[in-house]
């Protein structure tokens, strides 16, 4: 419980900040996490991806546009 009202409280001063210091705060916490391996940018898998987009051209043919 006392986790929950230090973020809500670090969450306010957070929005008490002008925009462009929220930005590198983020922008801080970013070099933090990749630094530590939680923000790592991963490959996409366009396998993952076949299929999805089936029934949105419905009769559309891409090659007669």
């Amino acid at each position: 419980m006392k986790k929950m009202l230090e973020l809500e409280n670090i969450e306010k001063q957070i929005e008490s900040l002008p925009p462009k210091d929220q930005l590198k705060l983020v922008e801080k916490i970013a070099v933090l996490l990749r630094k530590f391996g939680l923000a790592t940018k991963r490959e996409l898998e366009w396998s993952g991806l076949y299929g999805l987009g089936k029934g949105l051209w419905d009769d559309e043919d891409a090659q007669s546009l």
